[in-house]
């Protein structure tokens, strides 16, 4: 039996609330990034969710302003908490210690929830034991777009097909019943956190939900070397995630030869994109995939042959 039958998916309340859930707790990561928490958390204090049955954390990650200015923006819109430990799972580990919700909402600080949001993620909580939501990416300008937006427009935040293909969600929408969370153990570092934890809670024999109608805009990365940075963090967190798994320098080897083969049949894939409008966006997809895989093969064989540097 899943934690969603055992706690009965009783019929929603007029409007669509889950009647089971007490205390919801929505856990934001925060690491330098004022003007987007700020946005964020208006938007959160705008949820359809009754106000008095949620509780929202930010976990600071050690914000170079220190934690007062991070204090000052959140004001009564939440709780802040200092997370010394660099990372995005600690952070929300330490968001989730923090908390009291029966069950719990993750969401990055730059994100921008719609108002149902939180509503629709829940609701999806009475039939599965985890779930993630439908996430947007955000650009400024759609019809000139930087070559990292037309990419991350393509290829970025496709969380649909992994919720349904895959059996993992990003943290930037995902919920969750505290009792499953507890069970499975909170987020890894130094390893793609979001595949790591579905993982293991798959194995646990908990069922992922997909919350179409739950939906936040991530903005997208606007240059090449912002996304080269998210690149190589994401590359190397793989790379320790296959060596954790016992995976060997071959396997590694061969996965990233097929990520730099792979820029052929998606160079297609963004072509045709409908989140594309104009040849101008597609050649510039293509030029940033064409860089970007490049990239990632060069960080992993550098991580294999044991040097980082870049």
């Amino acid at each position: 039996m899943t934690v969603a039958e055992s706690v009965g998916a009783a019929p929603k309340e007029a409007g669509g609330l889950p009647p089971s859930i007490g205390l919801v707790s929505v856990i934001v990561p925060h690491l330098d990034d004022y003007d987007n928490l700020d946005v964020c958390l208006t938007l959160l204090g705008e949820q359809s969710f009754p106000d008095d049955r949620r509780e929202v954390i930010v976990a600071d990650n050690g914000s170079s302003r220190g934690l007062d200015v991070v204090r000052h923006i959140v004001g009564t819109r939440g709780r802040v908490v200092e997370v010394a430990e660099r990372g995005a799972g600690p952070a929300r580990n330490a968001g989730v210690r923090a908390s009291r919700g029966e069950a719990i909402a993750f969401i990055d600080s730059d994100c921008r929830p719609d108002r149902r949001w939180l509503e629709e993620g829940l609701a999806e909580l009475q039939s599965a034991d985890f779930a993630g939501g439908r996430v947007d990416v955000l650009v400024e300008d759609p019809r000139r777009m930087t070559a990292a937006e037309a990419f991350e427009s393509v290829f970025a935040f496709q969380n649909e097909r992994y919720v349904k293909n895959l059996n993992f969600t990003v943290t930037a929408s995902m919920f969750v019943w505290r009792s499953v969370f507890d069970a499975v153990g909170g987020f890894e570092n130094g390893v793609p956190e979001d595949l790591d934890w579905c993982r293991r809670a798959r194995l646990k024999g908990y069922r992922i939900g997909f919350a179409s109608r739950s939906i936040v805009q991530h903005p997208a990365r606007r240059t090449m070397p912002e996304l080269k940075r998210k690149s190589r963090r994401l590359t190397l967190e793989w790379c320790e995630a296959a060596r954790r798994d016992g995976k060997g320098a071959i396997f590694i080897l061969a996965r990233h030869w097929a990520v730099l083969f792979s820029i052929g049949p998606h160079a297609l894939v963004a072509m045709a994109s409908k989140r594309l409008s104009g040849t101008r966006n597609r050649i510039l997809a293509v030029g940033a995939l064409a860089q970007i895989r490049a990239y990632r093969f060069a960080v992993a064989h550098r991580a294999v042959l044991g040097s980082r540097e870049e």
